[in-house]
């Protein structure tokens, strides 16, 4: 009927495996999404990263959007950007933003890292462990893991980070967990109820270096994780599906919340918002989306060197790909066509961030 884009939201991930037999954007789909698919895809980069709260890549993971937050051991704690420059010399890390007691903060030289802040970076590859270093956490490998639910995003995620690791499912349904049990071989799999502390505690949860909630219960998920903590687990997500829960997690202790309908209105977000954009991140419980743009040969944006373009204040420009490279800029650097650019911007400023594309 003329539409220009089509974006559909499937169940059924073979439908978006490339060996799929219908050739759907012959029949006039141009996107599919499965919020269960990209609801695992962000648990593995999480489980990759377990030093990090949020993980996100762009470009294949050329550029990472991380989150990380400040605990009484953090070095850069009362200090001021400018005054931590030093220990970024190869200048491989940009912080972009920050949450401050429910609030969004775009950074600037002389704002000072807070205790109990949470801050979120954009790094090249060989940023990441420095910026590890730098708020003094540690990251420890994830092997051993224990998923509670064995839906469709808890298979997804079995699909994805089995490799190399010792899982454990844990699922009330005894059908699915037939279904798990026949298709892995490599996992175990519990039939039994996720309440029960008895059954956890006898598989050995407190050895566990990671625990991921994935039920339809957002109650039944964020009770686990934190009965999972209290037995010394380093790592927890859960899956919720109350938005109100996504400000929680720092506050009552899990690593991570993560919402469905979140991730996947973030992948649709990228085909309304104006401007050529390329992807987007809106991350739980921050009032600010991280936006990578196609800069265009006229476009307002490659006019000028950075800092005499008259960017919105509640807006920063963090890294740039260009032709393959990615890299962290500063306000001497220009924006060049064809560069692909990643800005972060408080939902206020987007309108006018989207005039320089």
């Amino acid at each position: 009927m003329g539409a220009k884009r089509t974006i559909a939201r499937v169940n059924n991930t073979e439908f978006l495996n490339p060996k799929c037999s219908i050739d759907f954007k012959h029949l006039g789909i141009d996107v599919m999404i499965s919020p269960e698919e990209l609801a695992s895809k962000e648990i593995w980069r999480l489980i990759k990263r377990s030093a990090f709260t949020d993980a996100f890549e762009f470009e294949m993971g050329k550029l990472m959007l991380v989150g990380i937050h400040l605990d009484n051991d953090a070095p850069v704690v009362d200090r001021t950007i400018k005054e931590t420059s030093a220990l970024n010399p190869n200048f491989n890390f940009i912080p972009i933003g920050i949450q401050r007691d429910g609030e969004t903060l775009v950074p600037r030289g002389d704002t000072r890292f807070l205790l109990g802040d949470h801050i979120y970076f954009l790094s090249l590859p060989p940023g990441l462990d420095e910026i590890i270093k730098l708020t003094g956490k540690e990251e420890h490998r994830i092997k051993n893991i224990m998923i509670l639910g064995g839906g469709k995003v808890g298979m997804n995620t079995v699909e994805k980070i089995r490799k190399r690791r010792k899982i454990k499912v844990v699922e009330q349904n005894a059908e699915r967990c037939n279904n798990l049990a026949d298709k892995y071989s490599d996992i175990l799999v519990i039939n039994s109820d996720g309440h029960d502390v008895r059954v956890l505690e006898q598989e050995n949860i407190d050895e566990m270096d990671a625990f991921i909630a994935v039920t339809g219960n957002s109650e039944t998920n964020i009770m686990a994780c934190l009965m999972a903590k209290d037995q010394g687990v380093k790592k927890t997500i859960a899956l919720v599906e109350n938005m109100d829960y996504i400000n929680l997690s720092q506050n009552i202790g899990i690593d991570t919340l993560i919402n469905k309908k979140l991730i996947a209105a973030n992948n649709i977000f990228r085909y309304v918002r104006q401007g050529d954009v390329i992807s987007i991140a809106a991350v739980h419980g921050f009032d600010a989306e991280i936006l990578e743009f196609n800069a265009s040969e006229n476009s307002k944006i490659t006019s000028k060197k950075i800092r005499d373009l008259k960017f919105p204040k509640q807006a920063i420009i963090g890294g740039i790909l260009r032709n393959g490279v990615a890299q962290i800029v500063n306000g001497d650097d220009q924006i060049q066509a064809n560069d692909k650019v990643v800005v972060l911007s408080e939902y206020t400023e987007i309108k006018e961030v989207e005039k320089f594309f």
